[in-house]
């Protein structure tokens, strides 16, 4: 598989370069901005590209918006998103796809392990939400319907933004995973998401939560 690197830290991006060629895919470009980012993707188009969210001019939310970009123009190249929090645009990108797409805060970038699994993960087509991106989107919703939830199915919706499966699930909470299938269907049940929907039913009721998804408030 082939990946685009778009990072402005020289340091981060030769660190990165080597730890995606170590999880077996081919770096095919590596840019500083979100114009070198887009024109790379355009020209190769990679299985994915990871994106610093914050890149020049303005570092801001360049990297994000690029991201949005890649996703409605190049829907096959999946993007792996980094560093931090951008709220507005992390939002519309989570709400416009439900797969190939990842969103790692710092310390999980640091975790080399953490982010080969997310990198293989969502460029296969899966999602890697980073638990505190979740928690920080879902401080924008006025109700919120963690409320509904017990604890144990908090714990498992955090899990499942982060793309676990249910075995990954079960292990992480010491659970069977029958038990776990049964907490995820409580969850659909009370996100109201029914049994015929067609999309990522784990996908969307992450998004529900963020606020984001179909028919939130």
């Amino acid at each position: 598989m082939r990946a685009v690197i778009a990072e402005d830290s020289v340091l981060l991006r030769i660190g990165l370069v080597k730890v995606v060629q170590t999880a077996g895919f081919e770096v095919v470009a590596e840019t500083d901005d979100a114009e070198g980012l887009l024109a790379a993707v355009e020209e190769h188009r990679p299985d994915i590209a990871v994106v610093d969210v914050r890149m020049p001019p303005g570092f801001t939310d360049e990297g994000v918006r690029a991201a949005l970009l890649i996703r409605r123009q190049w829907p096959d190249t999946a993007v792996l998103l980094s560093q931090y929090v951008e709220e507005r645009y992390a939002a519309d990108l989570l709400t416009s796809h439900t797969s190939g797409i990842g969103y790692l805060l710092k310390q999980r970038v640091a975790d080399v392990e953490e982010f080969i699994d997310a990198l293989r993960r969502v460029a296969g087509g899966g999602t890697a939400l980073d638990p505190q991106v979740v928690a920080q989107l879902l401080v924008r919703r006025h109700s919120d319907p963690l409320d509904r939830l017990t604890s144990r199915e908090r714990d498992v919706l955090e899990l499942m933004a982060g793309g676990r499966s249910n075995a990954g699930i079960a292990g992480a909470l010491v659970i069977s995973e029958s038990a776990v299938a049964k907490h995820i269907n409580s969850i659909f049940g009370k996100l109201d998401l029914p049994v015929a929907e067609a999309d990522h039913r784990r996908v969307l009721a992450v998004l529900r939560f963020l606020g984001v998804g179909r028919g939130a408030p």
